[in-house]
């Protein structure tokens, strides 16, 4: 598949696997537009895509945790787009400690509100965009730390508590939006290797079941997704661990 034509946003594009997205959809032609918490970090990534593929590309600054700054995001894309055909959520804040008293209040809250308010705005106002696509998907990348009694993580309760309240969302999210066409494709995967997956030495024929997961393999489940024809809604992708 290719997405020539498709407009596509990824927030927490600064770093990681977010970058790794957007470097991937100008390489498969799309129309880009990246976030991340410091407009530096998301024009880096901007600049590295125009030079690797020579996209279209778009950077703002968007801290999920606030407001004011996801409705600006939106209202920057419309300035420049008339449509979002994906949009992917990939941006939120890991808090690392099994105890409570491990992070301080702020932490606490800023993690939540990164991971769960700001998946909901940052949804609520694409949305008109979204309407606007022939056929648009809303990509949440949440966590295995979301699916029910998975206490493998050693992420902090506030991680977990904005992961499981993301897919919540996600799931009625996926149901109120169906008869408009707009898909709600949610990805539960545990820790994996991290970065770009094209410049990865793991090739397909190279991984194993022994093998973490990797990257590619989420991103494959992204592309194979949202390359499926529209009467196809897959809703979730789960992965065995180790």
């Amino acid at each position: 598949m290719d997405l020539v034509r498709k407009t596509v946003v990824v927030t927490g594009a600064g770093r990681g696997f977010g970058r790794a997205l957007a470097l991937h959809a100008g390489r498969m032609g799309a129309r880009v537009f990246v976030s991340a918490r410091t407009l530096a970090a998301a024009q880096k990534v901007a600049d590295e895509v125009a030079a690797d593929s020579g996209a279209r590309v778009d950077a703002f600054a968007c801290d999920l945790a606030a407001p004011a700054t996801v409705r600006g995001f939106a209202e920057g894309v419309a300035a420049h787009a008339d449509k979002v055909d994906v949009l992917i959520n990939n941006g939120a804040r890991y808090l690392e400690g099994p105890d409570l008293w491990d992070a301080d209040d702020e932490s606490i809250t800023d993690t939540v509100a990164s991971g769960a308010t700001g998946t909901l705005l940052t949804v609520k106002h694409f949305l008109p965009l979204l309407r606007a696509s022939e056929g648009a998907d809303v990509v949440n990348l949440i966590s295995s730390a979301a699916e029910a009694r998975n206490h493998r993580s050693s992420a902090h309760p506030a991680f977990y508590a904005a992961k499981a309240a993301q897919a919540g969302f996600a799931d009625v999210l996926s149901h109120r939006l169906r008869p408009e066409g707009i898909r709600v494709i949610s990805l539960y995967p545990p820790d994996f290797s991290d970065g770009d997956p094209l410049h990865s030495t793991w090739d397909q024929a190279s991984r194993t079941a022994d093998d973490p997961l990797t990257a590619q393999s989420v991103l494959d489940c992204v592309l194979f997704a949202i390359g499926q024809p529209r009467d196809c809604f897959i809703r979730s992708f789960h992965f065995e661990q180790l």
